[in-house]
């Protein structure tokens, strides 16, 4: 059994994940940390009857008390860096699917396993139907270089655009490069309405109660439009993502950036 603690326990996300690995046979969950805890039983959280663990507020005692191999971190973009570097630097494994994190964190990151030998996943989504909407519109991209982005999620979510959205932008520039979209001489009468812009895509955010995570990406042509289009209707849908990239992070090399790289 490998041994694992969650952050962010009392979240929406965080809830989810305990369900998950209590009710995985390859995973045990040994300890859990919010910095709302009350010291509850995850047993009474998740509506499962007394476990024996007992949800802490500080991640470091938690990891002390409990010696797990992996953490499981779904928390705040204020946060999400810290708790990596503690996890890290005591051995245990994150499996992150906090947002947020620049370019420059994730460059920290990888250089501090390379120096700990420890592994590292993270991941802007752990849905695998959201994995495969990212790489057809890779593959589409070839075909219909104009392409926007609508990435919908709750109107709870700090970060704008969403790391998935980010990440299909990244991916379908790798296939087209840097191109110019629209009218050259367009004006917009209120700044932002034509989305943000990455590379030449422009991105559109929607913050609504009622949504919890979708993603449409558009493509036009000659006559003709594409869109490839996800849903995650439930969070349950990101939980085998997660218990995989639980699975598969001890035996990683090093920062493992999306899950992509592991459904290979």
């Amino acid at each position: 059994m490998i041994r694992v603690i969650v952050c962010g326990a009392y979240g929406k996300m965080g809830r989810e994940v305990l369900k998950a690995i209590h009710n995985d046979t390859q995973l045990s969950i040994v300890g859990a940390v919010d910095t709302k805890s009350d010291f509850a039983d995850i047993g009474d959280l998740i509506g499962v009857g007394k476990t024996g663990v007992v949800i802490g507020n500080d991640l470091q005692t938690v990891i002390n008390e409990t010696k797990p191999q992996v953490m499981v971190d779904f928390t705040r973009p204020e946060v999400v860096l810290n708790n990596i570097h503690i996890a890290i630097n005591n051995g245990v494994c994150p499996v992150v699917g906090t947002t947020g994190l620049s370019e420059e964190n994730l460059k920290e990151i990888r250089l501090l396993c390379i120096d700990t030998k420890v592994n590292a996943l993270i991941s802007p989504n752990f849905s695998i139907g959201a994995i495969l909407m990212m790489k057809l519109s890779q593959d589409a991209a070839k075909f219909f270089p104009h392409v926007e982005i609508i990435e919908l999620h709750h109107d709870q979510k700090l970060d704008a655009p969403s790391g998935t959205a980010l990440q299909t932008a990244e991916l379908i520039a790798k296939k087209r490069g840097f191109l110019h979209q629209g009218h050259p001489d367009e004006i917009e009468k209120l700044a932002g309405a034509r989305g943000g812009d990455f590379s030449g895509i422009r991105m559109h955010s929607v913050r609504l109660p009622g949504y919890v995570a979708h993603q449409e990406v558009i493509f036009g042509g000659l006559g003709q439009t594409l869109t490839i289009r996800h849903d995650s209707i439930s969070r349950e849908s990101f939980m085998p993502g997660v218990l995989l990239a639980c699975k598969h992070v001890l035996n990683a090399n090093g920062l493992v950036l999306g899950l992509e790289e592991i459904l290979n």
